[in-house]
């Protein structure tokens, strides 16, 4: 790629797509609350639960079966998540050679052939290419289907159930209609893109969800800031969110290093929300406020999302959702935490076994919530 960043102040509003595709973004799930009104501000209806890659992520390093599950981004896994009350599933899109968006996250494809070793760009491949791998639709094997950790080391990808790689038209026409899809927009964090690579994979995503979407409900997210303040200006009928990781990391892009600094992002760009990691919120629990002043709508992702005790402290902190791996568990957490009672109270009974559990919510006082808020940022810095 050429090294040259782009300017969307620069870019025109290219939206090809015809007037009568009509996408609404509310569904059986989102009707009460869901909408886009005239100033582009997005309102979540309830706290939102979306499954990470549909029903969780895949750590194959990992020894909690639960993370080897199901493969990732696939058809299974986000229509077992919709087994589950979410409203949405977050998965990634990548864009192949010959202009076909597919649901991948890493940027390489690592397979073995005769004992070697070899790995491919996901964006450098095309269609035909990128579905030989993994197994097949027709029953047959297809290519070997490895993994490189974040510390080098390269797996087999086995899970218990596994599933063939799949395009975004595949998830639009075979995943449950009423679940929301939050599409992030993946690109390489080590690659400044052409303004003109960045239009073509838009359009070819955008092309995709106009045509095939009908009234599901769709969020664009990406922690590419000049994608999503470009897919913002080629479209208003979605909203967008810039994706951060809160300052838990520094990049080269300013724009990434914290959560103030994705708060001038969304405003500049008419962006409808932020998705933080969740380290960052905890490590900077005054930057919440500052969102909602802005209008803003906050989600967060990571591993303490699959905790239910920090899921309830985000809810208290008016937090608006969490993108979770353990859909199961934090759903049912979310019920329990959440949702009101019949009567109103804070205790319900459960029998189980002949007994009676007693299930309490927390009930902090407005002081203890206060102390809980100074204490997290220093108990976070792990």
């Amino acid at each position: 790629m050429a090294l040259k960043a782009v300017h969307v102040s620069d870019v025109p509003n290219l939206d090809h797509v015809p007037d009568n595709a009509s996408l609404s973004l509310y569904s059986t799930r989102l009707s009460k609350g869901v909408e886009m009104n005239r100033a582009a501000t997005f309102k979540m209806p309830k706290f939102m639960v979306a499954g990470h890659r549909g029903n969780g992520m895949n750590v194959l390093q990992s020894t909690d079966g639960r993370m080897k599950e199901i493969k990732e981004n696939s058809i299974m896994s986000f229509n077992s998540a919709a087994k589950h009350p979410i409203d949405f599933i977050e998965f990634d899109v990548q864009v192949t050679k010959d202009d076909c968006p597919v649901i991948f996250h890493d940027n390489f494809i690592l397979s073995e052939d005769n004992g070697t070793i070899f790995e491919k760009r996901v964006t450098e491949l095309c269609l035909s290419e990128f579905l030989c791998f993994g197994p097949q639709k027709e029953g047959r094997a297809g290519k070997s289907l490895l993994r490189k950790t974040k510390e080098g080391k390269i797996l087999e990808w086995n899970v218990e159930k596994d599933d063939s790689l799949c395009t975004l038209q595949d998830a639009f026409q075979q995943v449950e209609s009423s679940l929301g899809f939050n599409i992030e927009l993946k690109f390489d964090d080590h690659i400044v893109y052409q303004q003109d690579y960045l239009i073509r994979v838009l359009q070819a995503i955008l092309q995709v969800v106009f045509d095939h979407g009908k009234d599901r409900p769709v969020i664009f997210s990406s922690f590419q800031p000049d994608a999503a303040l470009l897919v913002r200006k080629l479209q208003s009928t979605f909203p967008v969110y810039f994706l951060t990781n809160g300052g838990t990391e520094i990049f080269y892009d300013a724009r990434r290093n914290s959560l103030e600094e994705a708060i001038k992002v969304c405003l500049e760009g008419g962006l409808q929300g932020i998705v933080s990691e969740v380290k960052g919120v905890f490590r900077n629990p005054g930057a919440v406020n500052k969102i909602k002043d802005a209008k803003l709508s906050l989600l967060t992702y990571g591993k303490l999302n699959n905790v239910s005790e920090a899921v309830y402290m985000q809810h208290l902190m008016g937090i608006d959702g969490v993108i979770v791996d353990l859909v199961q568990e934090i759903t049912e957490a979310v019920s329990d935490l959440i949702k009101p009672s019949k009567m109103g109270e804070a205790e319900s009974l459960a029998e189980g076994d002949g007994e009676m559990e007693v299930k309490s919510k927390p009930q902090f006082s407005q002081m203890e919530l206060s102390f809980l808020l100074k204490l997290i940022p220093e108990l976070i810095q792990l």
